[in-house]
């Protein structure tokens, strides 16, 4: 039996979810389309937008995507700001999105530089300024409701990229963002779909079609009704931070290192480093042992290039390339922890004695 721990990179559908989806199935018309079965449609389309604000307590207009990657592309492309500001540690989708953008250094602990950030913010033309609530590859959190105090008051938005945040996690996070990106397969939701939530439309350039005017193309039903059952189920922090914050505990005792250990950071994701063994030694041993981790987000974990986040915290490429990113989900038990715990002792041990 496998042992999936990088729910991080996405997690199985709920059975609420694949319910809702199954049911959407026999709402197959055209949301958009004005006959009986295109107002069956889009009734059950503007239940799930309305589910989703709700979970999220957004009071704005939600914008159905194909994903949080798509969600940030249109905030970042389509902003009325002269200017996009993006903290180092951002997801790769970020940084492809706005290469162009001026990124701003972190502390050592993966949190924004406040300073840097507010003498960005002192120079002319207003700006988009884009910050994950939680890391993806370390789980740092950043403190958002206190940056986007500071971007605020010199009259920039904030665009929060919030694929990994659990819906209600953190109130004060949202009410201080002007637009959200949403993952729905973090969440026990289909892949395929998520949101761009946007406190007022008028930050955005419009590009025709469906989605109020800012998305082309039929709407996927599907999706999102099966995005907004995923989020109708509670999630149990408090249970994965205590199993987290075991694996912590047994990491540093068996010699690693907990990635920004002394940061707040998401109950369910851990990075850490095991000295003297590449991650992708050590990922090859994982799976060999049945265990599914990986290295940083799943987009850059494939290409097993030097991690950017790392790099921006401060750390050498050679100590950054012996991280390992450990992620969990509704499905963890304490003992898939106990078990991977036991294979990164085995795999330290067998790591050493091959380094001898």
């Amino acid at each position: 039996m496998r042992i999936y721990l990088d729910h991080a990179a996405t997690t199985p559908m709920t059975d609420a979810a694949r319910a809702a989806v199954a049911d959407a199935m026999g709402r197959w018309a055209n949301p958009s389309s004005p006959h009986a079965e295109g107002r069956g449609a889009r009734s059950a389309l503007e239940q799930a937008r309305g589910a989703i604000a709700a979970a999220y307590g957004w009071p704005g207009e939600v914008l159905f995507t194909s994903g949080a990657t798509e969600s940030l592309a249109l905030a970042l492309g389509r902003c009325v700001a002269e200017r996009r500001l993006i903290l180092s540690v951002e997801h790769d989708a970020v940084i492809r999105a706005a290469a162009e953008a001026r990124r701003l250094p972190v502390r050592p602990d993966g949190v924004a530089d406040d300073g840097a950030l507010a003498a960005a913010m002192s120079e002319p033309g207003r700006a988009l300024v884009a910050m994950q609530w939680a890391n993806s590859e370390t789980g740092v959190i950043q403190p958002v409701a206190t940056l986007a105090g500071s971007v605020h008051a010199a009259g920039g938005l904030v665009l929060l990229d919030a694929a990994q945040m659990p819906a209600g996690a953190d109130p004060e996070a949202i009410a201080a963002a002007d637009l959200v990106a949403l993952s729905a397969h973090k969440h026990g939701g289909p892949p395929g779909v998520g949101a761009l939530l946007v406190r007022d439309l008028a930050v955005l350039t419009p590009s025709g079609g469906q989605e109020r005017g800012y998305r082309p193309g039929t709407e996927n039903l599907l999706g999102a009704a099966g995005f907004a059952a995923a989020l109708a189920g509670p999630d149990d922090v408090s249970r994965l931070a205590a199993l987290r914050a075991r694996l912590d505990d047994a990491i540093v005792r068996s010699g690693g290192e907990v990635v920004a250990g002394v940061a707040k950071r998401h109950p369910a994701i851990g990075s850490y480093r095991m000295p003297g063994l590449a991650s992708a030694a050590q990922l090859i041993r994982f799976d060999l042992a049945g265990i599914a981790v990986s290295a940083g987000s799943a987009c850059a974990s494939g290409s097993m290039k030097p991690s950017h986040v790392l790099a921006a915290m401060g750390w050498s490429e050679e100590a950054s390339r012996e991280v390992v990113r450990v992620s969990f989900g509704r499905t963890t038990t304490a003992d898939e922890v106990e078990a991977f715990i036991a294979a990164w002792r085995d795999t330290a041990r067998s790591g050493r004695r091959f380094a001898a």
